[in-house]
């Protein structure tokens, strides 16, 4: 699979300078971890789950979770693992590509039980979601996570989500995250990434954040986003990919959204036909959202409807000019440091400094593409929303 690998080859030509790389299950940890741009969640008993997953697919999506935890009912647990089964067996018989596919459960026994129960569908399995990560009860999931692939014979991934009220509470954080770092770092080639749990930071509070505001607006849980970057997210081969949080809003009355869209910093000018079709695909904060998460050392983001994805990739692309200040910095005869101006003659390059940047550049550029010179945002984003 591939970004945008949904858009026919002239129109990727068009739009891309480097074009995203091909990658899948097998690939490289690391890469996987850039790669999983707009995670969309499912509850793991939609009845149609097979046909959701590949017309998703279909749609530019390249990793998905399905959801056994709070998305379904706790009568619905049950039901909703053996839905998996059937649906794992629906798509096994299909010749189609599949994205990334994920299990979120509750507990750390339905791990071994569900690969068991999977059988030889199981190969389709990227791994399993753990909740409310903290150290003492994330350890019990990730030694299930690798007994079941021990038993399984197939690599498999945990993602924990860092969402309990000790990440939030002050007198608490610093030891949770200490504890949290104590864990993922004995399991680390197990673990893909870290996913952050806004809506239960925020409900510790009784707070909901606004369609036209995003997690950073909220200062409390943007004090949370920061400390787990700080502690967990480091660029010195220490830290993890931490992924972004989820946007809760997919629809907002027209009257509200048209204001928005024509004082946007990342639509004015554009075209009306555009706006029109972004009023059905996006909202103002949920682009500020990701470019927000991006400056703040975040990749990838947790999305619970389709219309997200296409703005989390779009705005995931490396830009040409990021593109060529990153390699600029990373030229071997930049190796001793020094001070060059950019390409684009906008900036100063200061080459030790801004090397960890361009390393996490040039992977994001290897995994979403590099776009062309005259190629925005925009143009990658009407190119990327269905119909």
């Amino acid at each position: 699979m591939r970004h945008f690998g949904h858009l026919a080859p002239e129109v990727r030509h068009r739009l891309f300078h480097r074009e995203p790389c091909v990658f899948g299950a097998g690939s490289p940890a690391k890469l996987l971890s850039a790669a999983l741009g707009a995670t969309l969640y499912s509850p793991a008993t939609r009845p149609r789950l097979a046909d959701d997953i590949v017309k998703q697919t279909e749609r530019g999506v390249v990793s998905m979770v399905l959801c056994l935890e709070d998305s379904i009912g706790d009568e619905d647990v049950a039901a909703g693992e053996e839905n998996l089964v059937r649906q794992f067996a629906d798509l096994a018989a299909r010749p189609v590509e599949l994205p990334l596919l994920f299990i979120r459960v509750r507990t750390p026994e339905q791990i071994p039980d569900l690969v068991r129960r999977l059988g030889a569908t199981a190969e389709l399995l990227s791994g399993f979601v753990f909740p409310k990560f903290t150290e003492e009860r994330g350890i019990p999931f990730l030694e299930a996570l690798s007994g079941a692939e021990a038993a399984s014979g197939r690599r498999l991934f945990g993602m924990p989500v860092l969402e309990t009220p000790e990440l939030m509470y002050r007198e608490s954080r610093v030891d949770a995250l200490e504890g949290i770092a104590r864990a993922v770092e004995k399991y680390r080639s197990r673990v893909l990434a870290l996913r952050l749990g806004v809506t239960d930071f925020c409900s510790s509070y009784g707070l909901r954040r606004a369609p036209d505001m995003t997690a950073y607006d909220v200062q409390i849980v943007a004090s949370v986003i920061a400390d787990v970057v700080n502690m967990l997210g480091r660029a010195d081969g220490t830290g993890f990919t931490v992924t972004g949080p989820v946007w809760e809003y997919f629809r907002v009355p027209e009257r509200m959204f048209k204001p928005m869209l024509r004082h946007s910093p990342f639509l004015e000018g554009q075209a009306v036909e555009l706006r029109e079709r972004l009023i059905e695909h996006a909202m103002d904060g949920l682009l500020r959202e990701i470019s927000l998460d991006h400056a703040n050392g975040l990749l990838g983001k947790t999305c619970i409807h389709p219309s997200h994805v296409p703005a989390v990739h779009a705005l995931s692309v490396v830009s040409h000019e990021e593109y060529s200040d990153a390699a600029d910095i990373l030229r071997p005869e930049r190796g001793g440091g020094g001070v060059l101006r950019s390409q684009y003659t906008n900036k100063m390059n200061e080459v030790k400094p801004h090397r960890a940047w361009a390393e996490r550049t040039m992977l994001r550029a290897e995994v979403f593409g590099v776009a062309h010179e005259d190629v925005s945002f925009v143009d990658l984003l009407a190119a990327a929303i269905p119909g």
